[in-house]
């Protein structure tokens, strides 16, 4: 299936490939990152996807607007992390790879209601 066709589905964590045309102070590396538009949102045949980065980082991480991630068999993250909820981003769905792995349904959650909050919705 061609990238553009792909379909992520919300909670899902997929690695992004930001390498090679990033600006200073956007990631410039490959990095696992959580789906958060709802499934359906858009027709498939959309080419981008709503995320938001996950690091190890905590000097990235606001406390308010990042979700801890600790590692389990369903997330496939082999240290401790946060999903940095101010970092959302719109990324082509030709940088993104499925992983099989993804958040919880309360983290998910979480994530969005922080995303809302640093938009000014929340």
């Amino acid at each position: 299936m061609p990238a553009e066709a792909a379909v992520f589905p919300a909670g899902a964590i997929v690695l992004a490939d930001w390498r090679g045309d990033a600006l200073p102070k956007e990631p410039n590396k490959l990095r696992p990152a959580v789906v958060i538009e709802d499934d359906g949102l858009f027709a498939p045949g959309y080419p981008n996807v709503l995320l938001v980065p996950l690091t190890e980082d905590a000097g990235l991480a606001i406390p308010d607007l990042s979700v801890a991630i600790e590692p389990d068999a369903g997330n496939g993250c082999r240290k401790p992390c946060r999903a940095v909820s101010h970092l959302v981003a719109s990324t082509a769905k030709a940088r993104l790879r499925a992983t099989g792995s993804r958040v919880t349904p309360a983290q998910l959650t979480a994530i969005r209601r922080q995303v809302a909050l640093a938009i000014g919705l929340g």
